[in-house]
């Protein structure tokens, strides 16, 4: 049976207008997945335009090549979507930036928010977060360079916190080989951890 305190901060997020009603140009209508038995859970950006269409986070092409990455360390797509949690650090499609991709969300957004991914966090208390991207990294790890922090396992007050890239395909850090080794051995990392957690 669905937690209660999750299923009643699902449906506060589905409603929450508070982006919108400061004036950001965001698509409304949060977008997550997942109850609260997970162990691991994914934090993104914020969903994209694919994602306001399916309603499933991260099922654009930025969401394949994750779900590659994630094939790479043992966990089939629809086995994490089935047993863990994927939610972002602002939850609402924040519009495009011109012929740029996403616009980023705020920090005054990423402010509105943040309590909903507070809650989020107190309600499943996952054993291991996924930051996806630098918003997602530095609401966790702070403002580091990413060759510092991809590719190891770092432990904040007992939580252990895996960072990968943004898998966008805008992201020209992937496309280093220091980069891809780096991404390489963080996929080891989050192999070894599924199989002694045994998730």
């Amino acid at each position: 049976m669905a937690d209660p305190r999750l299923r009643s901060l699902h449906s506060k997020l589905r409603a929450c207008r508070r982006c919108q009603e400061a004036g950001y140009p965001i698509t409304p209508g949060a977008i997550f997945s997942g109850g609260a038995e997970a162990q691991v859970m994914i934090v993104g950006q914020a969903p994209g335009a694919k994602e306001v269409a399916t309603g499933l986070p991260f099922s654009g092409p930025a969401g394949k090549k994750l779900f590659d990455w994630l094939a790479e360390a043992g966990w089939k797509e629809d086995e994490f979507r089935a047993e863990q949690y994927i939610t972002a650090v602002t939850k609402c499609f924040p519009g495009k930036q011109g012929g740029r991709g996403d616009r980023l969300p705020s920090a005054r957004e990423r402010e509105l928010c943040s309590p909903y991914l507070s809650q989020e966090l107190k309600i499943i208390q996952p054993k291991l977060i996924i930051p996806v991207g630098r918003v997602a990294i530095n609401r966790f790890l702070g403002k580091e360079k990413l060759t510092r922090l991809v590719g190891d396992v770092h432990e904040r007050n007992g939580r252990l916190f895996l960072p990968l890239p943004h898998p966008s395909g805008a992201n020209l850090w992937l496309n280093r080989p220091q980069s891809k080794r780096l991404l390489h051995r963080a996929l080891e990392r989050l192999s070894f951890i599924k199989s002694s957690m045994r998730l």
